[in-house]
């Protein structure tokens, strides 16, 4: 099977059910900075390891707020039989955040992003969730979107940034508080 397929050569791309969309849609945005944000979860798997998490669940409630997201509506989404997204998705990352804050220390200044690249690459899906974010709140305004993928990817972003603080208590690397200069 052949991955070119030469229909997008004039700037337009095809959603879930056939519609065709210009590339520059707001639904192709915001389907692809969850695409991007899946693609930095992955290095993040691969650097923090097992320190992580289930971080391969998330990326495959990303595959699902991405595919909702190229569907459409929800009609076009039960034709296809992707996948709801699950309230049970959003406590689940609670459930993960309370269990890593109650190792940590009380945080008490911001935190600069850095000291490993499991650390950094944490803060790094961190912003890009939040702009990943910002894209569902703009399509909403204006499209049909799910509730539920607004809701995760907030909470993701929260689970991202305790994250990167249970990395620098796991890994031993100190946090470095941002100390502004008046």
């Amino acid at each position: 099977m052949k991955i070119y397929t030469k229909t997008g050569d004039k700037g337009e791309t095809s959603l879930l059910g056939g519609r065709r969309v210009p590339k520059d849609h707001l639904r192709i945005a915001a389907y692809g900075a969850v695409d991007e944000l899946n693609a930095h979860l992955g290095m993040l798997r691969d650097l923090a390891g097992e320190d992580a998490g289930d971080l391969t669940r998330v990326q495959e409630v990303l595959f699902t707020i991405g595919s909702r997201l190229a569907a459409g509506d929800d009609a076009t989404a039960k034709k296809f039989e992707v996948p709801e997204l699950k309230d049970r998705d959003v406590a689940l990352l609670e459930e993960q955040m309370d269990a890593w804050d109650a190792e940590l220390p009380p945080l008490r200044n911001f935190v600069l992003p850095g000291g490993h690249a499991a650390i950094s690459q944490a803060h790094i899906c961190r912003t890009v969730c939040r702009r990943s974010e910002r894209q569902l709140v703009h399509l909403a305004g204006t499209e049909e979107v799910p509730e539920q993928a607004i809701r995760y990817l907030n909470r993701l972003s929260d689970l991202l940034f305790v994250l990167a603080r249970h990395l620098h208590h796991r890994l031993g690397v100190p946090e470095t508080p941002w100390k502004p200069k008046g």
